[in-house]
């Protein structure tokens, strides 16, 4: 099917790679007007941890379009450490990168998405957000990722009055840019991750946007409070 997202305004935040860039591509596929946001390379630059920017970038955003259909919180980052090595800011730096890089734009969004009278949120949760993964010092990712799924949950029933859906994808191991240097810097890594998987293959920043593209159409008007695994079958064990 084409034309999914034909009229709609979508926002899709870390849009410059993996994720966030093969969601905006699909839904510039799909019809959409997509408005990709990152620190450089994308249409839009904003540190999306700066709260400041971020209510200057969604004011600019309003005063163009007046509304929101879509909003895809895609942006983050992480540093990975076993806890021994973890550091308390490296710990906050994650939660950060996990956490409020999804709250600001979120809540700056809010009036816009309360416009559009029948919008979608995306967040990412993770396969970390539910289950450790042997080999991966991972623990700041999974606390961040924990969060977020809590915080869509709240968000939904939140949005419901409002016509705002609120859910997440919880992606297992994506191969992107990012993910990459793990692969590089342990060769055994990805042994562990097919392992666990049930599809002994690893994912694609296609195999979340297709899925992301339906949430964000009205053929998930019923879907809120979701959180869709995409993870080869690593949590259904």
């Amino acid at each position: 099917m084409a034309d999914r997202l034909a009229g709609k305004i979508a926002v899709v935040t870390g849009a410059a790679n993996g994720i966030g860039q093969g969601c905006a591509a699909h839904f510039r596929a799909q019809g959409a007007t997509v408005i990709g946001v990152d620190l450089n390379g994308a249409d839009r630059a904003c540190d999306l941890t700066d709260e400041a920017e971020v209510a200057r970038l969604f004011a600019a955003i309003g005063a163009e379009h007046g509304r929101i259909d879509v909003l895809v919180n895609a942006a983050a980052f992480a540093t990975f450490a076993w806890i021994e090595d973890l550091s308390l800011a490296a710990w906050r730096r994650t939660l950060i990168g996990e956490l409020d890089i999804v709250f600001l734009p979120t809540r700056a969004a809010w009036r816009l998405l309360k416009a559009s009278g029948s919008a979608a949120i995306i967040n990412f949760a993770s396969a970390n957000a539910v289950h450790a993964l042997a080999g991966s010092p991972a623990l700041a990712h999974c606390a961040g990722k924990g969060g977020v799924l809590a915080m869509t949950r709240q968000l939904a029933m939140e949005g419901a009055p409002h016509g705002i859906r609120a859910n997440t994808i919880a992606p297992g191991f994506i191969r992107t840019a990012a993910t990459q240097a793990h692969l590089s810097a342990d060769p055994a890594f990805e042994a562990q991750v097919l392992a666990r998987n049930m599809l002994k293959r690893l994912g694609e920043p296609s195999d979340i946007a297709h899925a992301a593209v339906w949430l964000a159409s009205d053929e998930a008007r019923y879907v809120t409070g979701a959180n869709i695994p995409i993870d080869a079958g690593a949590t259904a064990w």
